[in-house]
């Protein structure tokens, strides 16, 4: 398919994604039975209900596509702006992942959430038949050739927002740049977050004229110092008694939960009372992590267990297992100290920002490979503690939470970096009101 003309590659292209179709359809209802969730494929292949067309009709529309949670954390800054600067346009978020959707669909901002369509011609088709976008925004890098392809022929621009090409991704993407060009030649504008990502999209295909470097989304998360009547507050809805030092592992991943329970387990020796937060990034996971909590000892609750009225309060030594989406930012505000998960594992990290935002301090690991520049941020800024492993986990937390005064400088610097670091909104919406 290489040296392919774009009729020709578009003919292969829509004749191997019929032959995927059944794959991909298996795949999906395997996710929604493994995890409990409706697998959602009227969505997928383009069945909008007429009651959920009826929430946007007869206003122009922006669709904004966010794959998963992280994207959709992302975009939240946009979205609050899309909604102040048009307030006259239906905004419609889509997502690909179940968690993602649970995350979008309690944000005040969007008018409808949907599933994104595969990129299955006729399902592309109906969707964007039904839903007639005004225009398209796509977070970070979603490249999808029937979908582009066919906006572009109604009209409808496709934007990049908050792009990036991250170290692991970007030979596999220069790999396959013949495919990739296909579909990034229809984008009316490229927002990507650094000029290395700009270098890599444009190596990848695109036009160099259409890509901009706008900066990172990610740092116009709302920033503020939280005050102790509101950690307070939140401490109670969690059933968490005042006076209790509460450490949070937030993001969590096959392969990190074992050395963070060691590492609790070490510091209930020299901290009381202390208990742990745990967070596993995917809450499917939550039985397994529950698995590891009871061969270690350590008494734990589910989120999904706790009384409505809060009670009753967790003692020293116990784990809160935290098994729904979409609170991560309360959990962060509620703690002492943070591990951010997905950095000791390779899996390239989380987002550093969100425990720094709230004057958080906080403990990574080594692997940040998708948020390098955000790691590179934390340590010129003095804003987090970067370990080497496991056992640097455990001796990091523990000097923390011996040094009062070292967390809350770790806060401040947090805080700080995050507001001079803003900006990446409004040039973003620069470049949207162009096309809007």
């Amino acid at each position: 398919m290489r040296g392919l003309s774009p009729a020709m590659f578009y003919t292969a292209y829509n004749i191997l994604s019929l032959v995927l179709l059944v794959p991909a359809l298996l795949y999906h209802l395997y996710r929604s039975i493994s995890r409990g969730r409706p697998a959602a494929l009227g969505e997928r292949f383009g069945h909008i209900s007429p009651q959920e067309l009826a929430l946007i009709a007869d206003r122009p529309v922006i669709w904004l596509h966010a794959v998963s949670v992280g994207e959709s954390v992302a975009a939240r800054p946009l979205l609050k702006a899309l909604r102040r600067q048009y307030p006259g346009h239906a905004i419609v978020v889509s997502n690909t992942t179940e968690t993602g959707r649970g995350v979008t669909s309690g944000f005040p901002e969007k008018d409808l959430c949907i599933y994104f369509p595969f990129d299955f011609l006729p399902a592309v088709r109906r969707t964007l038949d039904a839903i007639k976008p005004a225009l398209v925004v796509i977070m970070e890098t979603e490249i999808w050739p029937n979908f582009n392809r066919e906006a572009a022929r109604r009209g409808i621009p496709v934007i990049l927002a908050n792009g990036r090409i991250s170290d692991r991704s970007y030979g596999r993407y220069l790999k396959f740049a013949w495919f990739f060009r296909h579909a990034l030649e229809f984008c009316s504008a490229l927002c990507m977050q650094t000029a290395t990502d700009r270098e890599r999209i444009v190596a990848i295909g695109a036009p160099a004229e259409r890509v901009l470097t706008t900066g990172n989304l990610k740092y116009d998360i709302p920033c503020r110092q939280v005050s102790p009547d509101e950690r307070a507050t939140l401490r109670a809805r969690y059933a968490i008694p005042e006076g209790m030092t509460v450490v949070t592992a937030a993001s969590t991943h096959p392969g990190e939960e074992e050395p963070v329970l060691n590492a609790f387990r070490e510091l209930l020796a020299t901290h009381d009372p202390l208990m742990l937060v745990l967070v596993p990034r995917h809450p499917e996971r939550t039985v397994q992590v529950a698995g590891l909590l009871d061969k270690a000892g350590l008494p734990f609750l589910r989120r999904t267990a706790l009384a409505a009225d809060g009670l009753p309060l967790f003692s020293g030594g116990s784990v809160l297992l935290v098994d729904t989406v979409g609170e991560l930012m309360d959990i962060y505000a509620l703690s002492d100290l943070a591990f951010v998960g997905g950095s000791l594992v390779a899996t390239g990290g989380h987002n550093l920002l969100e425990p720094a935002s709230l004057g958080i301090p906080f403990v990574f690991g080594p692997h940040m490979t998708n948020f390098r520049e955000i790691a590179a941020l934390v340590l010129k800024y003095r804003a987090g503690v970067q370990v080497d492993d496991a056992a640097g986990l455990a001796t990091a937390c523990r000097t923390l939470l011996e040094d009062t005064r070292r967390r809350r400088e770790i806060g401040a610097n947090g805080l700080a970096m995050v507001r001079d670091n803003g900006g990446a909104t409004e040039r973003h919406m620069a470049v949207i009101a162009g096309y809007a």
